[in-house]
């Protein structure tokens, strides 16, 4: 960032004077902040182009494999690192060629690499990614112990005793089914991302006007290649090079000896513990019952920096409610499952079963109710100003914020609810297919009623604090009164579903000026070329060992933590009737009284006082069921960016700074992971070579 502040004042936007209004709502001064950080275009251009085809087979081909490797290995998650890194390569392939990538092309070009990417942190690499987990869960032992074992559905993955699984192939016909009903999952969730997605980005961005924090992170990385390309060494190219430098750095120690020595050991060498740096059982006689541990990873740190503060607080203060009420409850005779000794993920799930599930379920549902409050009020303060105007107007809607911007690559509403309504209604049919005793009242409602309300709500929370919340317990609850038994239930596609992030994506590519209609170009082309890529690959390292294994440490222990907590809920409906299952063990509805009274007096309490709501959002991240080990580093990082960087650069300037210090550190890591990885595959292809 250098040290000069006044040279980082310079070419930032003035920041607002005074909370204002803006399209009939009312923005605080911290909201009104963040939404000004990027100032929005005027005039918008196509990036799609043959440097989109081009940059998604390059990505596809050379980072895809690379990028499951390193999620199964250390959980990471390079989707901004492959993004950068493509189009680095292209812009330097385009500066030999005498000619320049524009800011549209790049836009679209980072898009299409990380779509190439795909999954996330516990499931990379694309739609077999979850194929893979599957043939994990029918064979694990959480499926064993809750009388699962052989019982899934010939639709959602082989037998455990199949060939296929025995093998470790997808070429079989055990998995024709499975196959083709993700292949119309995908082609049905591109739909309904850019229809119900579009509708809710317009009502919740260009009429209500809401700031999402987050969306200046890709904005401003884009800006940083830009002007490096074209020569302009400002701010913000040296924030970018500042945290590639840095990731290089720690990538060495944290993905690239462990994924090197892993081509050569049977057990990869750690140099930094993966995935966590585990404490459980060293604090447990000061702590019991608490999981503790850390994540040494100094992206948390850059992270820290990013996600707003009292976000960041409001999670780190509920890992410490967590050490004080764990202990009491331990003591006190409510959390009876924990024994001395265990590990972070058996702690978890212990005190899940005793407590947590329940009082999540309360904290989650106390949220949804205050969100909804608040949308309420939003609602009928919108009304009132849409009245006012229509009577200055003598009836007649005057403001752009309602119309199409035919220039930005709007498509019409229209066109929204009808495709929506299209695929909604497919997965409705093919949803009581699969499982006939589901009543179809209830799929429409969800497909109609449910999955638009709790879209909006959640478009409006990371429209507020960049942050995402589940109403939870309703799939749950849906799948308890339908009466239907077995293990079908929990895995067919029930149209229970959350586009919340998209109006945040959108957003995005409108602060770089593209057309949305090159992002549906983009993602035209990606869709099925992920599908067969992730295919490909999937089957080369399924083949070459079990997943998990001691070869990915990381799956290893959050595939088993995942597989388990489902277990939970799965229990209710495939357990015998003479039986006490796990879900009955865990299902405590005082305990969910307390979780939604917390929630409900903490939100009023910072109400009253006049305190930012958000912290009762992060509150909800870290509570109980999220893993405290990453939240240490995050919070020392969000202190030293408010209490340091933000009174020696200014607050406005280092928040546009910070997202680009934080893609070039993702940058520099994946950089030293895709270097590494490709030894771990070459090695791994001669060794099954038969020669």
């Amino acid at each position: 960032m250098g040290n000069d502040n006044e040279g980082i004042k310079n070419d930032q936007p003035a920041a607002p004077e005074k909370n204002e209004r803006k399209g009939g709502t009312r923005l605080d001064a911290e909201l009104e902040l963040y939404r000004d950080l990027v100032e929005t275009p005027k005039e918008f251009g196509e990036g799609f182009s043959w440097v989109s085809v081009a940059g998604a087979l390059f990505c596809g081909l050379l980072m895809f494999p690379g990028a499951i490797y390193l999620g199964l290995l250390a959980g990471l998650q390079l989707n901004q690192a492959a993004t950068w890194v493509t189009v680095i390569v292209f812009s330097e392939i385009m500066r030999r060629a005498l000619r320049t990538m524009s800011k549209n092309e790049m836009v679209i070009l980072l898009m299409v690499a990380g779509a190439m990417i795909g999954g996330n942190a516990i499931i990379p690499g694309g739609p077999f990614g979850q194929m893979i987990w599957r043939q994990y869960l029918v064979t694990s032992d959480a499926a064993k112990d809750v009388g699962l074992y052989g019982k899934f559905p010939g639709w959602y993955a082989p037998a455990p005793d199949s060939i296929a699984i025995e093998k470790r192939t997808f070429f079989h016909i055990d998995w024709a089914i499975p196959i083709l009903l993700l292949f119309y999952m995908t082609v049905i969730g591109f739909i309904k991302r850019f229809t119900l997605g579009f509708a809710l980005f317009r009502l919740t961005s260009d009429i209500e006007r809401l700031p999402f924090p987050m969306a200046p992170v890709g904005a401003q990385g884009v800006m940083a290649l830009v002007e490096g390309e074209k020569g302009e060494r400002t701010w913000r190219w040296t924030a970018f090079s500042t945290g590639t430098v840095l990731g290089l750095a720690f990538g060495i120690l944290r993905v690239g000896i462990p994924a090197v020595s892993s081509a050569f050991l049977e057990k990869p060498i750690m140099v930094i513990p993966l995935p966590w740096l585990d404490l459980t059982r060293v604090t447990d006689s000061i702590l019991p019952a608490t999981a503790t541990g850390i994540i040494i990873d100094v992206g948390l740190i850059l992270l820290g920096f990013v996600i707003p503060f009292w976000a960041v607080l409001g999670s780190a203060s509920s890992v410490l409610i967590t050490f004080i009420v764990n202990p009491v409850l331990y003591h006190t005779g409510i959390l009876t499952s924990w024994r001395p000794g265990m590990e972070t993920v058996n702690t978890q799930i212990a005190n899940k079963v005793d407590f947590y599930f329940s009082t999540n379920i309360g904290i989650a549902l106390g949220i949804a109710a205050v969100s909804t409050y608040q949308t309420l009020g939003q609602v009928r303060r919108s009304i009132r100003d849409i009245r006012a105007k229509r009577r200055k107007t003598s009836g007649r809607m005057t403001s752009t914020e309602y119309s199409a911007n035919v220039n930005r690559g709007d498509w019409s509403m229209k066109l929204s609810f009808i495709g929506y309504f299209l695929a909604a209604a497919s997965m409705i049919a093919i949803c009581k297919y699969l499982v006939p005793d589901f009543p179809i009242t209830f799929l429409i409602l969800f497909a109609f009623l449910y999955t638009p309300l709790v879209s909006y709500l959640n478009a409006r929370i990371s429209g507020i604090a960049g942050q995402h919340v589940e109403i939870p317990f309703v799939r749950q609850a849906f799948i308890l009164l339908s009466g239907a038994k077995g293990v079908a239930p929990w895995i067919a596609p029930i149209p229970i579903e959350n586009y919340g992030n998209m109006p945040q994506q959108f957003r995005t590519i409108e602060l770089t000026g593209t057309k949305f209609t090159s992002m549906v170009k983009a993602w035209l082309l990606t869709t099925p070329l992920i599908f067969v890529l992730s295919f490909v690959f999937w089957s080369f390292l399924w083949q070459d060992s079990p997943i998990p294994s001691d070869l990915y440490p990381y799956a290893q222990k959050i595939w088993d933590l995942r597989a388990r907590s489902q277990m939970i809920m799965w229990s209710a409906t495939t357990g015998s009737e003479d039986a006490v299952t796990l879900f009955e063990r865990s299902w405590h509805p005082g305990f969910i009284g307390v979780g939604f009274l917390f929630s409900t007096v903490v939100f009023t309490v910072l109400s009253i006082f006049g305190l930012p709501t958000m912290f009762i959002y992060g509150m909800a991240r870290g509570l109980g069921e999220g893993l405290p080990h990453g939240l240490l580093m995050e919070l020392f990082g969000a202190l030293l960016a408010r209490y340091y960087f933000h009174k020696r650069f200014g607050r406005k300037p280092f928040l546009q700074t910070a997202p680009i210090l934080l893609a070039g550190y993702f940058v520099g890591q994946g950089l030293i992971g895709m270097g590494a990885v490709s030894i771990r595959l070459i090695n791994a292809a001669v060794s099954m070579a038969p020669f």
